[in-house]
């Protein structure tokens, strides 16, 4: 097991988009962490792209050699009931039970993203190669 304690930022404006996350912390969009939770055949993954981009669902089934057509945005009611958080602050890892991350490549081209802390008011920021290892998460092309 890892510690972590990353310097926690609140904005009571809210950081539900990542237009809004980047402006409160005053990055580019591309370096905030979006972290959407999909149903690939009946199981929950989480893909953790760059705010900059859409997640390509063909793409992400394609990571887990799955069918696309088996691929839909995963229930808000069940995110929270089996991973523990409410859509708007997801974090890439830390879910109350085991889950395949995918990271996105292009959040690897920088030193430093931010990624939601458990609300849609609170980000942390975190180096790429970090948030792959505490995610145990594969890296992939999964954008659109």
């Amino acid at each position: 097991m890892y510690e972590f304690d990353p310097p926690v930022e609140e904005f009571p404006e809210g950081t539900k988009t990542a237009e809004d996350a980047a402006a409160a912390v005053g990055c580019d969009v591309a370096q905030i962490v979006s972290s959407l939770v999909f149903d690939l055949e009946g199981a929950l993954v989480v893909s953790v792209t760059s705010g900059a981009n859409r997640v390509d669902e063909s793409a992400l089934a394609e990571s887990f050699d799955a069918d696309p057509d088996d691929v839909t945005m995963a229930d808000p009611d069940r995110i929270r009931d089996e991973l523990g958080w409410s859509i708007g602050g997801v974090p890439p890892f830390c879910h109350d039970k085991p889950v395949p991350v995918v990271v996105d490549e292009t959040l690897l081209e920088f030193e430093t993203v931010w990624a939601a802390a458990g609300t849609p008011t609170a980000v942390f920021p975190i180096d790429p190669d970090r948030l792959l290892e505490y995610a145990d998460a594969t890296a992939a092309s999964v954008a659109e």
